[in-house]
């Protein structure tokens, strides 16, 4: 093991930002399963690098982003923010052996992750050198969902990039204590009052519960998540985007959201969005937590799949818009419905698209639409992993893969067991590849999909 010594430019306390109050509320609600919330990512070493060279490089991102040495405390105002000017940061030495290095690197930072911060008193990252014949070949990292995004986690690999070059990197002008301070004046506070105005809206009649049957008897573990490996999905998913001038992300939403409802037995799909939330210029380098989750509705079309995909594209339009809140004064008025309605709306349902630009850059050449189908015989799908308690009924997830689309579903089992799991993201790949060469009625959904609403009991 060996340390970084770090000393930045500025000490503070402040106030969350509203990323981190969205944060800090889903770490406590996670309680044993708050790892789920770790975000692990590796940074390979460009050239032939020494340890030396590596360690300097992480020192100045430690010293450049007030994120990354801040601590998170409950204080009798309120949980804050704690910036510390210096400190050192322990770093692991792994050899990578016979292994291939980013294999390796990959696996440490997820073994890093699998123990929950202590946010009062931890740095908010983990770090491991991973070495190949003695020579630094990967840095394997965990960071704390409070202090980065995924956003933040492509800014910190560009800037890797240009130290590793030896080049300098112009000052970061804009930390989470100056986000802090912002959202305290206006505009802040008047897109806030708007984004719960539209929460509002849709919650105060809308379904209490994602799914109307009872929870039935869990698999174990309870949490888990299932994975799909689909080149026909990409394939599918691009043309179809290219076709109706949207973005894939909405496509893969919209049938998402449409086998969502199939299964749930209703016509309408609400979820949730997570949205990177930079709108403000000063935010989009800034190494900190700024998404936030967007309500989404879909009410199913009477006519066909494409006119689902317009409407799933308008309806994300309005999530976007209505993303940047305080999530303090939304939950205050979650609350406010709950004792008008007995209870608060389950709100357990996620779409989250991790891609950073909507594309697969290296799928494989495919001729007709008519020679997409045939791929799905090579789509695999399996249990990458699982939680004890993570309070998600289903979360869909577009991972981020350059050559295949891959898509994974989060599910309770005491609501949609495994099986269901699997069949949802088969259901998603034949949708699409369906709508590739014939209009698909909403009414033949179920039938193209091979799913039908899900009642909790046997058949």
């Amino acid at each position: 093991m060996v340390t970084v010594a770090f000393s930045g430019t500025r000490e503070g306390q402040a106030p969350l930002t509203w990323g981190q109050r969205l944060m800090w509320r889903a770490v406590h609600l996670m309680g044993d399963s708050q790892t789920f919330l770790s975000c692990p990512w590796v940074l390979p070493v460009y050239g032939r690098r020494d340890l030396g060279s590596v360690l300097d490089a992480l020192r100045v991102l430690l010293e450049r982003h007030e994120s990354l040495r801040t601590t998170f405390a409950l204080t009798p105002e309120g949980p804050v923010q704690r910036v510390g000017r210096g400190g050192e940061l322990s770093v692991d030495v792994v050899e990578a052996g016979e292994e291939r290095a980013l294999r390796v690197a990959e696996r440490v930072a997820g073994e890093l992750g699998r123990t929950a911060f202590v946010h009062d008193r931890d740095l908010p990252l983990r770090c491991a050198v991973v070495l190949k014949n003695g020579r630094p070949t990967a840095l394997a990292l965990a960071f704390s969902h409070l202090a980065v995004d995924f956003q933040a986690l492509n800014t910190l690999s560009e800037e890797w990039k240009v130290l590793l070059r030896g080049e300098k990197l112009p000052p970061a002008e804009w930390q989470p204590m100056d986000q802090a301070a912002a959202e305290r004046e206006e505009p802040y506070p008047a897109r806030s009052a708007k984004s719960v105005r539209y929460w509002h809206s849709v919650l105060a009649d809308g379904p209490l519960d994602v799914f109307d049957h009872p929870p039935h008897e869990a698999e174990d573990p309870r949490f888990i998540e299932v994975g799909m490996e689909s080149v026909a999905l990409a394939v599918a998913a691009e043309r179809l985007a290219e076709r109706w001038t949207m973005r894939t992300t909405n496509v893969l939403l919209a049938a998402c959201a449409t086998v969502l409802a199939v299964v749930s037995g209703r016509p309408r799909a609400v979820m949730q969005l997570v949205h990177s939330n930079r709108r403000d210029a000063r935010t989009r380098a800034m190494v900190g937590t700024v998404e936030q989750d967007g309500l989404f509705v879909l009410d199913l079309p009477d006519t066909d799949f494409a006119a689902a995909c317009r409407a799933s594209q308008r309806g994300a339009l309005r999530a976007y818009r209505n993303a940047h809140y305080d999530p303090f004064e939304m939950q205050a008025m979650r609350e406010e419905i709950g004792r008008r309605r007995g209870r608060e709306p389950d709100l357990d349902a996620f779409f989250n698209d991790r891609r950073t630009d909507g594309t697969w850059p290296g799928l494989p050449p495919v001729g007709r639409d008519e020679d997409v189908a045939p791929l799905t015989e090579k789509t695999r799908t399996y249990v990458t992993n699982a939680w004890p308690g993570v309070r998600f009924k289903a979360f869909f997830t577009v991972v981020s893969a350059p050559d295949t689309g891959k898509l994974s579903l989060i599910v309770d089992t005491a609501y949609l067991p495994s099986g269901i799991a699997e069949a949802m993201l088969r259901g998603v790949e034949a949708l699409l590849v369906r709508a590739l060469t014939a209009d698909v009625p909403m009414s033949a959904v179920p039938e193209v999909c091979g799913i039908g609403h899900y009642t909790g009991r046997p058949d």
